[in-house]
């Protein structure tokens, strides 16, 4: 039988608060996904301006994909997309310019 305090197989116990510990958890994960967008931004604006030695370019993408990330950690609805959006245009920048 099914215990109503067991969540895949995980058992809470009596001082555990399980609905803060999920929202904690869910906060953790998406802090990790806008996170690694935003470290990966910062890697194509070094390679951006190391390769094309477009410096300008990198400074404005790295400030782009910091304020990306603001904007998705305060709405969850765009969250890791906004970093994606200037890692693209980053990639896009590197390979055609």
């Amino acid at each position: 039988m099914a215990d109503t305090k067991t969540l895949s197989g995980v058992r809470y116990s009596p001082a555990m608060d399980e609905k803060t510990h999920e929202q904690t958890y869910r906060g953790f994960v998406r802090f990790v996904e806008i996170a690694t967008g935003v470290v990966i931004c910062w890697v194509l604006a070094l390679a951006v301006g190391g390769i094309r030695e477009a410096w300008m370019t990198a400074i404005l993408g790295v400030v782009l994909s910091s304020v990306a990330g603001a904007v998705g950690a305060l709405a969850p609805s765009i969250g890791w997309k906004a970093p994606f959006v200037v890692g693209a245009l980053l990639a896009l920048y590197l390979a055609f310019a």
